[in-house]
């Protein structure tokens, strides 16, 4: 690979074999959770992957950096920037080859980094913080644009068939105006959104803090942009860096959020679902004969 097309992951993965066992451990946070490499001190990088400030620091060295500074620099470089779709999918290219079954196994291998990092103690933790915050809320928002948005609309739809209000944000431009009046007190925010920060983003940020609606921010490299503004952040990982995005994680993620939140009340949710089931039976009788709970 040429070092143009050279992102943050492919360096310290090329010099990952290097590294001491502990280092690795370290190299790999830098790698998974960008956000706390970003935002957390030596010590605080060090207590999460469970070795010493001084790895920290070596690591990053190790690595080719001067300093954790100069490393932060250019990873926060790297986010911010924009490498276009046909640049992206180079990239991609350029690491898969033209091969079906090697594109097969880098994509598999790609959504189960991520699947790892769902899995996580302190991923976990943050994802019970947003289910309350999601199933307290009088109305549920979920905002996406591009691919994100057809993400939005599914999640939408599946809150709201397990009863919980919900509106799909997934326009931009003007039209994200008429969209953004539906956001009041009492309600919460789910935003899926990426680098650079995007215009429609910071007005929906903007607009949600005026309201005091906390937002839940699924991102794997926007969260250090704004972490002044939103009450969580879901880092889920799209594949390497400046390569083509993969959304298969997210889409897990958002299905273990429809589950856990049918979970927080679960008569209300299969209740909701017989309601969907009786009136698709009022409109097709076909479909009286299918998936309704038997009473006592």
């Amino acid at each position: 690979m040429t070092q143009e097309f050279q992102s943050f992951d492919d360096r310290v993965l090329g010099m990952l074999a290097t590294l001491a066992p502990a280092e690795q451990r370290i190299a790999r946070f830098f790698i998974d959770q960008k956000q706390a490499a970003l935002l957390n001190s030596a010590a605080q990088i060090a207590q999460t992957a469970g070795t010493s400030d001084a790895t920290v620091v070596r690591t990053a060295r190790a690595l080719g950096f001067e300093s954790l500074a100069t490393l932060r620099a250019a990873l926060l470089a790297e986010l911010t920037g924009t490498p276009s779709p046909g640049a992206r999918l180079e990239r991609t290219l350029a690491e898969t080859g033209s091969h079906a079954r090697d594109a097969l196994r880098h994509v598999v291998a790609m959504h189960e980094r991520a699947l790892d990092v769902l899995q996580r103690e302190e991923f976990a933790a943050s994802f019970e913080r947003c289910v309350d915050m999601l199933a307290g809320a009088a109305r549920r928002h979920v905002f996406g644009i591009g691919p994100s948005g057809a993400m939005a609309d599914y999640a939408s739809l599946q809150f709201n068939r397990i009863g919980l209000p919900t509106n799909a944000i997934s326009t931009s431009g003007v039209a994200l105006a008429d969209r953004l009046l539906w956001i009041g007190k009492g309600d919460a925010v789910l935003v899926m959104a990426y680098a650079p920060l995007y215009r429609e983003v910071d007005i929906l940020l903007e607009h949600a803090n005026r309201h005091g609606v906390p937002v839940i921010l699924i991102s794997d490299d926007l969260g250090p942009l704004v972490a002044d503004k939103v009450a969580e952040v879901l880092p889920v990982p799209r594949g390497n860096a400046g390569h083509l995005a993969m959304h298969g994680g997210t889409l897990v993620l958002i299905e273990a959020l429809i589950v856990a939140l049918a979970a927080k009340d679960r008569t209300a949710a299969i209740d909701s679902l017989d309601q969907l089931s009786q009136l698709r039976g009022a409109i097709d009788k076909a479909w009286s004969k299918r998936g309704t709970r038997k009473r006592k």
